[in-house]
């Protein structure tokens, strides 16, 4: 039997393909490319494009793609076969450089936000040398940026590139200040735990509201759903484990780490998370991942739902996005040093991730807003939307021994200063992690919990990358040339606890007694939808900062906006549309339905036996009269709302409409409807139930 470690990244080509396959100066010149970023030089594109089709030749592959990620949410692909025409007229298997490098497909149907003209529809692909190559099905896939025919990006890898590059040279900078010369590069590294449900493929089939959102729009609570917390950790079914199985098969021969697989809280959830690696590897095989859950479920008869909430009143599905920033040579900043010095290091880097999340609250918030993760955040097994850092009572102790000079209580009661001489050595905190906050501190890394399951963890990270280089850059730019630096630095990591301390916060985050002090006594933000938080995107302190940096051109952020907003209109729109047609083409005539049988049954019993009362019958018909008149009432007011929204001016006014009418009387129209499934006949009701969805699966 072929063990994982005989196929793991067998259909990659990877470092240890490149090595075998390329010449010695070749793959010299392609490492250096992908180490140091230089130029490619197209001698070496040539070499590197023929040993990468003779091996996925061997493959078995006939055709090659770029692989990209446009603005979507997902990736693309147009694929293009290695054959081209021989002399004699056979065919002869190529594949140049210069296809390698570089693509055309057509840009006219990706969203743009105005990027381009409808007409200008040429955009280019660029080959991204530092995310290896791979084989999926009978296709080459070659991960790629992705821009239009003007230059600015239409996708998330390049701007996630320019934030990772833009964090490197700030992070150098600073460790210079601390004698650091020997670093070339400082990489951002992310291991994103994946959330999921899986159903089977025949209940999802008959549930319209699955199919076109991919969240149940009607549904009445279960007699039993994760009350006992009888599925988290418990042991897996064995339909559940074959398709885990299998999907790791998938995601290693593609190479991807992944590592721990469990039962999450509601029934029919799972997780898989993977061993982190850098940002932009990590952000493709997340794309993969997704990918092949789907595919790997839908041979096993399942389908793997990745919405944020595809069931209300049980738990959503979330994506804990482990972000830390570690040198070339391995060296974590964000874990506590073998020594004083090593600490100072660490607590500025740390200062800075601190100052970085409270001055950008509102980009993170605007980094997980989807409308799916609208329904998810603040509900009980998700962190609130407002923003927060837990960093455990150790860290906490020694902030606040810095801010306030006074002795740390965990040293020999020594002033916290933070020369080599008198900076006692503290160990990584061992609190328990707190899985209410947004922001959490967990030993060498912080996890950000507010991601959506169906997000790309692009976007977090690039706000996230982006909002601390900025904090680095104005920390570089007042200690280079000081006559003083530990008393500079010193009175820097002082002032930056001072200026926010608001930001840190160990207890419940789900109580709602923190977001009143959230909000009322700390002046923190709290959007709680993606109508609210997007517009901000466009704030004089967020373009000036992303802009400046040159992680994104102020038309490539108002495009993001208006996209986001678009596609968050566009979501409930169709959720809308498919609650009208649900409840009148299925609904409301299963009701009427079952109503009259029982009205015969009434009279046909009266009739068998005239003094015997149909009190029972006859409740029940004029309960069942009175849920399907609201429902028809509800249907026509949601139904009247829809066209309302074409009077918007813009986008922002339309998405503010969806917030404030539309949903609101989505949620009118489920209240009667999921009251009459739990007094309608099982028979009658024209779906499958969250009874046989959540518990359906063997």
């Amino acid at each position: 039997m072929e063990s994982v470690s005989d196929y793991f990244g067998s259909m990659v080509f990877d470092d240890r393909v490149m090595r075998s396959t390329l010449s010695a100066e070749v793959y010299d010149s392609l490492r250096k490319t992908i180490d140091e970023g230089s130029a490619l030089d197209i001698g070496v594109a040539n070499a590197v494009a023929e040993a990468m089709k003779d091996w996925a030749v061997s493959k078995g592959a006939t055709h090659f793609t770029h692989w990209f990620q446009p603005l979507t949410g997902i990736t693309a692909e147009k694929h293009d076969s290695f054959i081209s025409k021989a002399p004699d007229g056979s065919v002869i298997m190529e594949f140049s450089g210069k296809e390698l490098i570089k693509g055309e497909p057509d840009a006219s149907s990706f969203p743009s936000g105005g990027l381009r003209a409808t007409f200008e529809a040429r955009g280019y692909t660029a080959w991204d040398p530092t995310s290896y190559a791979f084989i999926k099905g009978k296709t080459l896939c070659i991960p790629t940026a992705f821009c239009s025919y003007g230059g600015p990006a239409l996708d998330k890898k390049t701007p996630l590139l320019r934030s990772m590059e833009v964090l490197s040279k700030q992070a150098l900078r600073i460790l210079k200040l601390f004698g650091n010369t020997t670093t070339k590069r400082v990489v951002s590294s992310v291991g994103p735990e994946q959330e999921y449900f899986l159903v089977t493929r025949e209940m999802y089939e008959k549930r319209p509201d699955l199919r076109f959102s991919g969240r149940t729009l009607f549904g009445a609570k279960p007699p039993k759903g994760q009350e006992l917390d009888d599925h988290y950790f418990g042991a897996i079914k064995p339909g559940v484990l074959s398709f885990m199985e299998d999907l790791n098969e998938e995601l290693w021969k593609l190479g991807i780490f992944a590592k721990t697989e469990h039962n999450e809280v509601a029934p029919a959830q799972h997780e898989l998370a993977p061993i982190y690696t850098t940002t932009n590897v990590t952000t493709d095989h997340n794309q993969l991942t997704m990918e092949m859950m789907q595919k790997v479920a839908a041979r096993h008869g399942l389908v793997c739902l990745l919405h944020e909430k595809p069931f209300a009143g049980v738990n959503g599905s979330g994506k804990h996005n482990n972000w830390s920033i570690a040198t070339d040579d391995g060296q974590n900043l964000l874990s506590p040093g073998e020594t004083p010095y090593q600490n100072a290091q660490f607590l500025l880097f740390l200062c800075a991730v601190i100052k970085a999340v409270d001055d950008y609250q509102d980009l993170l918030r605007i980094s997980v807003a989807t409308a799916g993760n609208d329904h998810r955040l603040g509900a009980n097994e998700a962190p609130p939307a407002v923003i927060s850092i837990f960093l455990g009572d150790e860290l906490n102790a020694v902030l606040e021994a810095i801010e306030t000079d006074t002795p740390y209580m965990g040293s020999k009661r020594k002033v916290m200063k933070l020369g080599a001489e008198v900076l006692p050595k503290f160990n990584r905190d061992t609190t328990d992690r707190n899985r209410t906050s947004p922001f959490a501190y967990t030993g060498n890394k912080f996890e950000f919990r507010m991601l959506g399951s169906s997000n790309s963890i692009a976007c977090a990270n690039i706000m996230l990358n982006s909002a601390v280089a900025e904090s680095l850059r104005i920390y570089a730019d007042r200690l280079e040339g000081s006559d003083d630096f530990e008393t500079d630095l010193h009175n820097l990591i002082k002032k930056t606890i001072h200026n926010h301390k608001r930001i840190i916060f160990n207890g419940n985050g789900y109580d709602d007694s923190w977001i009143r002090e959230a909000t009322e006594k700390r002046g923190l933000l709290n959007y709680r939808t993606t109508a609210d938080c997007m517009p901000h995107l466009l704030d004089e302190k967020n373009v000036t900062m992303l802009t400046s940096l040159g992680v994104f051109s102020e038309e490539e952020l108002r495009s993001r906006r208006d996209i986001m907003l678009e596609n968050y209109c566009k979501t409930v729109i169709i959720e809308a549309n498919t609650m009208v047609s649900m409840a009148r083409t299925m609904i409301a005539p299963a009701i009427e339905s079952y109503a009259a049988d029982v009205a015969k049954a009434a009279s046909a019993k009266k009739a068998l036996v005239a003094d015997i009362p149909c009190s029972y019958e006859t409740g029940l018909v004029k309960t069942l009269s009175s849920l399907l008149e609201e429902i028809c009432n509800k249907t026509e007011k949601l139904e009247s709302v829809l066209p309302k929204l074409h009077e918007a001016k813009d986008v922002v006014e339309e998405s503010a409409m969806v917030r404030d009418q539309l949903i609101g009387a989505m949620g009118e129209l489920r209240i009667p409807c999921d009251k009459a499934e739990l007094i309608t006949d099982k028979a009658y009701w024209p779906f499958p139930t969250y009874a046989d969805l959540l518990f359906g699966v063997k």
